[in-house]
């Protein structure tokens, strides 16, 4: 079967002097990509890792990010992607519950490493990505396992072939945000991979001809997938940009004539707030596409009416490589609405029970597809519970209209109980962010001795003057009253993981100090 990593050697054969990716102007080929690729993997051989060992790549967007991941996967290694922005606490449980026993890492991050060595026996490497900040390697604590990035890519070997894949070897493990308790790391198969790469680029139409923005960060599975793996698929060119701003996210589009933005709502959210003077630098674009969190409708609608170009929401998780569900482009999209199942992947909504819900109820949202993963890594209960007849049960409430379409009613643990009554925080935020003032929103359930539980909300606003009382009156407008805040709190921001996705959890500890 065919997986990422051949379908690279294919493009690269098709369209050799096709542009793959580009990086702060700097234009790769495929044929160089291809031969970077080959380099890599032929040195991790030579430094005697063997198919199946785990490395992990704790990399920001990068032609190293790229190199990286594709190396590895070509000699046949277990890939864990990891956030840069981890603390030696966050890194040191990842790496000892991953059996990691490579580190491919920038050089700016091994003080970090140093602070947990003694607790990493099994990593053999720290293999470093050379930046601006010319530090020097040879003094440093860990230079006996230090292996140069870069001298690893010139002293390869462009004919490496690499060993035979199977569809079902765990291709990279993803560890979850850790946002309910420890990380879980899901085991993401070729086969998951390589599918879901093929059925988005389908979907989306993603050709030779489409040039990619990936603002997002790469070790995050929406970006991995949507803005490098689908590309890569069709010959697409992706712009890599280090880290998210909307001055790069301009530039960059005008500069190169992006066709494809991909984005969490809070991304979308920054470049309506710094429109002014660059709605023309967005006219190329053709489709944008939003994930990780539900799109307020308000949000959305303005978005599209200030650049003139349609968002198509999905939705995923990373135990499903990670999409289900996009809004498709051939007919209208639904404002709201996380569309209609992709291509080979089946979408559900059940009861408690399994048992499939009539059109419009609200339920549990499961899927089934070559995409779901194969289990958590060495977490045999959680992978049970969460795995049932083959069926990824995702923890989502959703409901589904008589015409396909998906929409997230909220996460399952984020359902408030007001006295016995649901209450979903993404309808509460719906009203909040239609306020005209309002520009960020997240509302929580917090304990309450009458009710149970009780809606208290957060916002951001820039006019001063807007009181608590008139929120909570615009609400009561709208909402039945077990659904109105007892309490708005005015925030300068919200608390953000590295995507944009907003942190209930972090809102919660906030309320209970």
């Amino acid at each position: 079967m065919v997986n990422l990593s051949k379908q690279l050697s294919i493009t690269a054969e098709n369209n050799p002097h096709k542009v793959a990716f580009i990086f702060e102007s700097k234009k790769t080929s495929y044929m160089e990509l291809e031969g970077a690729v080959r380099k890599f993997a032929s040195q991790l051989e030579q430094l005697g890792y063997k198919k199946g060992d785990h490395i992990a790549l704790v990399v920001g967007n990068s032609p190293y990010f790229v190199i990286g991941l594709y190396g590895a996967l070509r000699m046949g290694l277990t890939v864990i992607p990891i956030n840069p922005l981890y603390t030696p606490y966050e890194l040191t449980y990842i790496l000892k519950n991953g059996d990691i026993k490579a580190v491919i890492t920038m050089d700016v991050l091994l003080e970090k490493f140093t602070a947990i060595a003694d607790q990493l026996p099994k990593v053999s490497h720290y293999i470093t990505c050379e930046t601006s900040e010319k530090i020097n390697l040879q003094k440093h604590p860990l230079s006996t396992k230090m292996q140069s990035f870069t001298s690893l890519l010139h002293s390869g070997d462009a004919e490496y072939i690499g060993p035979e894949l199977d569809e079902d070897d765990i291709a990279i493990i993803l560890y979850t945000s850790g946002t309910t308790g420890t990380p879980k790391g899901a085991m993401l198969t070729h086969k998951n991979l390589y599918s879901n790469a093929r059925d988005v680029a389908d979907y989306l139409t993603i050709s030779g001809k489409d040039r990619v923005v990936a603002a997002l960060p790469m070790f995050h599975v929406f970006c991995l997938t949507v803005s490098l793996n689908a590309p890569l698929m069709n010959g697409g060119t992706i712009l890599v940009l280090p880290k998210f701003s909307p001055q790069d996210v301009f530039r960059v589009t005008k500069e190169h004539e992006a066709t494809i933005f991909a984005g969490v709502p809070t991304m979308y959210n920054y470049l309506l707030q710094t429109a002014k003077g660059h709605v023309e630098d967005f006219s190329g674009i053709r489709l944008c596409i939003s994930g990780g969190a539900s799109m307020p409708v308000a949000l959305l609608k303005e978005f599209e009416k200030t650049f003139h170009v349609q968002i198509s929401e999905g939705y995923g998780l990373s135990e499903a490589s990670p999409v289900t569900c996009f809004n498709p482009l051939d007919r209208p999209r639904k404002p709201g609405s996380i569309g209609t199942t992709i291509l080979n992947v089946e979408n559900r909504v059940v009861d408690e029970f399994g048992e499939e819900l009539p059109v419009g109820e609200v339920g549990e949202l499961v899927v089934r597809g070559p995409n779901v993963m194969k289990g958590y890594y060495k977490m045999p209960e959680e992978t049970a519970v969460t795995l049932k007849d083959n069926w990824l049960y995702t923890g989502d409430m959703a409901r589904m209209d008589d015409e396909g379409y998906f929409y997230i009613v909220d996460r399952k643990k984020d359902l408030i109980l007001v006295g016995g009554y649901n209450v979903y925080p993404r309808e509460v935020e719906e009203v909040l962010y239609s306020h005209p003032d309002i520009s960020e929103v997240a509302v929580i359930g917090v304990p309450d001795p009458e009710t149970g539980e009780s809606v208290r909300s957060f916002v951001v606003t820039d006019n001063a003057a807007l009181t608590e009382r008139e929120l909570v009156a615009y609400c009561s407008e709208q909402l039945a009253k077990y659904k109105v805040p007892s309490k708005i709190e005015f925030l300068e921001e919200l608390p953000k993981n590295t995507t944009g996705k907003i942190l209930r959890k972090s809102l919660r500890e906030k309320v209970s100090k």
